[in-house]
């Protein structure tokens, strides 16, 4: 412990695995390890198809790159911690080294959540808009809604490390998962906390709850305009090119939202549940989303194919 008159904070904080499976931690690691490889390899064969094949050098799929991009850094955030404890049984982070992963997490579900959404207004444009939409979503404009991305999620997140470390901490010092988290490190503080989680929740609700909100209004439009169309088929071919994102905010925003939820109100659940929902939170978009869009999209599909029968000849 560091002691400075009334102010006490760890040097360190413990983290945990699966509670009550500790013994099998070497056989968990397994499909941590199928999940953590292949969220690592999707997303680089989907930066590398895209960057090698030029007609995908499109408004889709450059956000599909910033996508593919940022569940690469989450996977890197989450896998020498998670890997760490289930092979070596390392338990120990630094305070400072936790605040740092834990920021960078954050601002990385941030930048996703965002990313998502400029996907749903990509497509919103292109169903409804066809003709305008080279002219709306120009490269410059893709580059500048990246940018905006990224320094939102930076600038918003940046006094969350600052308000954990004004905190005195006292007791215990065991994290609920293999990585850090916001509500985890703030629930360990004997201080009041109400400056955290009054600007943790602001800042939720203003980034990813209306982020969610503006994707769910930009489906509803995308509907209005589908319905409208002369003919089952092309109700269909305007629909097949949403499958892969509705899937991809599905994946993300349903287990954010159960992690968000327990951390707030589900103080009586079991730890093995919320432990559950944040490896599924933090681990299962990055491996899923490649897959799914290399499944549903033709044309990364039909890129990857030509790419593989290359290499073969």
């Amino acid at each position: 412990w560091e002691f400075n008159g009334s102010f006490y904070q760890p040097s360190a904080f413990l983290m945990m695995g699966i509670p009550g499976l500790e013994a099998l931690h070497p056989w968990i690691s397994i499909p941590f390890c199928a999940l953590y490889l292949t969220a690592l390899l999707g997303n680089c064969v989907i930066l590398f198809i895209i960057r090698k094949t030029q007609s995908l050098h499109e408004p889709m799929y450059y956000f599909l790159s910033m996508l593919a991009v940022t569940d690469l850094g989450l996977a890197l955030c989450t896998l020498p911690t998670t890997l760490g404890l289930f092979w070596f049984n390392v338990r120990r982070i630094g305070f400072d080294a936790c605040l740092t992963q834990m920021y960078f997490i954050h601002i990385l579900s941030f930048i996703e959540s965002s990313v998502l959404l400029a996907m749903a207004f990509d497509r919103f444009i292109a169903i409804s808009h066809p003709l305008r939409h080279p002219s709306i979503l120009t490269k410059t404009t893709v580059l500048k809604i990246g940018l905006a991305i990224v320094l939102r999620g930076m600038v918003s997140l940046l006094p969350i490390p600052f308000l954990l470390k004004r905190l005195t901490y006292c007791g215990k010092t065991e994290l609920s998962h293999s990585f850090c988290f916001h509500p985890d490190i703030m629930n360990l503080a004997c201080a009041d906390i109400k400056v955290n989680v009054f600007y943790g929740m602001i800042i939720l609700l203003s980034t990813v709850g209306m982020d969610f909100i503006f994707i769910v209004l930009s489906y509803i439009l995308i509907i209005r305009t589908v319905v409208s169309l002369t003919t089952r088929e092309e109700c269909l071919k305007a629909l097949n090119t949403c499958v892969s994102h509705i899937c991809a905010v599905l994946v993300f925003f349903i287990p954010m939202i159960g992690l968000s939820m327990i951390h707030r109100f589900g103080k009586n659940f079991p730890p093995l549940v919320n432990t559950l929902v944040a490896y599924t939170y933090l681990i299962i978009p990055p491996a899923l989303n490649p897959i799914i869009y290399s499944i549903k999209s033709t044309h990364i599909r039909e890129a990857l194919l030509r790419a593989l029968r290359r290499k073969r000849g």
